[in-house]
């Protein structure tokens, strides 16, 4: 994970899914899913983030998804409030699920709290993480398969080939993976 600003509440958010999404609400009481009415603004909330999952620090080329960072389930008042989302891969929105704040927060992550191991390609949490947050920082890699998880490992692996062949620039993995880049940066230096 990369400290991640938040991401301004784009013009007609409100008008398109928050209104109409709250409505909703008082119309579905019993829904166990919401109206995906916010769809529309994935890309924008997707640019905020620079394209990278909130989770894993990585593009995500399949387009990536909305995660409710407290869940329907557990907030369905707060199905709709931008202030709720969070930019992230589907696979790890899925592994989620309804964990919500005992997973840590892309907006709490500070800098260098997290850093990639060469050449496991495993996330690990680094000291600057404060003890107040080490706990659930270790639940959010866990949880997530974050350190290890075989999906996330792969998904690392695949952006270190093409910078090892020589297919993407070290410039180029910063965008794409800049945990990775920063682990190549360590390891370069003498």
């Amino acid at each position: 994970m990369i400290r991640v600003g938040k991401v301004k509440k784009p013009k007609g958010f409100d008008a398109k899914v928050k209104v109409p999404g709250d409505q909703w609400l008082k119309d579905n009481p019993k829904a166990k899913r919401p109206k995906a009415l916010w769809t529309p603004f994935t890309k924008t909330l997707a640019d905020g983030f620079n394209g990278l999952c909130g989770y894993a620090a990585m593009f995500d080329a399949t387009g990536g998804t909305i995660d409710h960072y407290l869940s329907f389930k557990n907030y369905p008042k707060k199905a709709f409030d931008w202030g709720n989302y969070r930019f992230a891969s589907a696979t790890l929105n899925s592994s989620k699920r309804n964990a919500d704040d005992t997973v840590l927060d892309p907006f709490e992550v500070g800098e260098g709290w997290f850093e990639i191991e060469l050449p496991s390609l495993q996330m690990q949490l680094t000291d600057a993480v404060p003890v107040a947050f080490r706990a659930k920082a270790e639940f959010t890699l866990k949880r997530l398969g974050l350190r290890d998880g075989e999906r996330v490992l792969r998904w690392r692996q695949s952006w270190y080939v093409l910078y090892c062949n020589g297919d993407l620039t070290l410039d180029g993995l910063r965008k794409m993976a800049p945990l990775i880049a920063q682990a190549v940066d360590r390891q370069a230096k003498p």
